[in-house]
């Protein structure tokens, strides 16, 4: 068993070099979701779970002649068949299953457990598009500047040699003021330059939630309709003896027929009773995908709604404070702090949010006041400004500068 699911450790693995650049709601879509797709669809085409997908009843075909024809052919349920009142009395066994007395007689076809692991497996891809999109936007910008300053909290003890263990490197205390300084140019310089991070970053955010609703239309479509009601019809009726949803959507046993030609060159249809195996295996899977996607919708469009949040109090120095207080617990200087924001627009604010989440306290403060260096506080320079202005220098009358020198000093004789 462990060996079947190896091919999606690589995405469990914790790895303390990984770059954060995108939030936990992201993460949901491009690497749980993700996750869940691939792991259904090993389950689809794994066979030693559940044996045969498929095994049909017939006493004149041979076996494996009638199984792969109507595996690959749909299988079909009556309509007529899917009553609880005929099951509860006993005149069938199966929902679906009884005479199939005419040729008009509505049927309901099923087709989709053959496209199974192929639509599992696409929507994994579509899941993962966005984020692919994003890492490419972002061109590896952060991890530039932040990546192998870890445990920067022991630089002090090492002045000019950097110290290696194992792959963990420590950098030296002058590595790490030269790292630090090449940060500040880095965001000087998209300060006035690149304007686009912030807005990429949000674009592919609301391609997650466009994807999403697009994946719940697809899965909706690929099942006949009964995907959207799927999750309230199993809560309600799952737990009685009754037939409910997943026996009318993947029932366990189908009918097929089979057409082939006799001695004498007459058509014979062949009435064939199959056994739905990979059922039990897809409505488990449908019913597990219909309430993660309605948690991820939920939290797509929290996060968007606090993306605008961000959009919109983004230059207030209490909410940057908290949001970077959110993205890695520490003290900053709220001085520094309003400086450096004063001067952000959204984009840049958003780029020194994921500094943040990446950067120890330690090293973080060190930016954010090599930063504000660069940012005078505009309240002390207009002060200055105005006390130095010769607009507000008042004149001082000659007869005023030369009284004291014309005056004589009290009790002094007149000549």
């Amino acid at each position: 068993m462990l060996s079947t699911f190896s091919s999606v450790t690589p995405f469990l693995k914790f790895n303390p070099k990984r770059v954060t650049i995108d939030n936990f709601v992201f993460k949901l879509h491009y690497r749980w979701t993700f996750i869940i797709l691939i792991v259904a669809t090993i389950l689809v085409c794994s066979r030693q779970y559940i044996g045969e997908h498929i095994k049909c009843i017939s006493d004149t075909i041979p076996a494996h002649v009638v199984n792969t024809y109507c595996f690959f052919t749909p299988t079909f349920t009556l309509v007529r068949h899917l009553n609880n009142s005929a099951l509860a009395s006993g005149a069938i066994f199966q929902p679906g299953i009884g005479p199939y007395e005419t040729q008009e007689e509505p049927i309901k076809r099923h087709a989709y457990y053959q496209w199974v692991p192929f639509v599992l497996f696409g929507q994994a891809l579509f899941f993962y598009i966005p984020h692919a999109l994003w890492k490419s936007w972002e061109g590896g910008r952060i991890k530039a500047l932040v990546f192998g300053l870890r445990m920067v909290g022991l630089s002090k003890y090492l002045k000019e040699k950097s110290l290696q263990i194992g792959k963990l490197n420590i950098p030296s205390s002058e590595e790490t003021e030269i790292r630090v300084k090449d940060i500040r140019r880095a965001m000087v310089d998209r300060m006035r330059l690149n304007q686009s991070w912030g807005a990429h970053l949000v674009f592919a955010e609301i391609l997650n939630l466009a994807n999403l609703i697009l994946q719940i239309y697809w899965t909706n479509l690929f099942l006949g309709g009964s995907f959207l009601s799927l999750g309230p019809k199993v809560w309600h009726e799952r737990w009685n003896n009754e037939m409910d949803a997943l026996d009318v959507v993947f029932p366990k046993v189908t009918k097929c027929h089979f057409h082939k030609y006799g001695p004498s060159g007459s058509l014979q249809m062949h009435d064939t009773l199959c056994v739905m195996a990979l059922n039990i295996i897809n409505e488990k899977i449908y019913t597990i995908l219909w309430f993660w996607y309605l948690f991820i919708f939920a939290a797509t469009v929290s996060g968007l709604i606090w993306r605008v949040f961000t959009l919109f109090f983004y230059k207030s120095t209490t909410f940057t404070r908290y949001c970077l207080y959110w993205a890695k617990p520490g003290r900053l200087d709220d001085k520094e702090v309003s400086l450096v924001v004063r001067k952000c627009n959204f984009s840049n604010w958003m780029f020194l949010f994921f500094l943040r989440k990446n950067l120890s306290e330690f090293l973080f403060n060190k930016v954010i006041a090599h930063l504000a260096s660069e940012f005078p506080d505009e309240q002390r320079e207009n002060t200055f400004n105005a006390a130095i202005d010769p607009t507000n220098m008042q004149t001082m009358r000659i007869d005023e500068v030369d009284k004291p020198l014309m005056s004589k000093p009290s009790g002094s004789k007149i000549d």
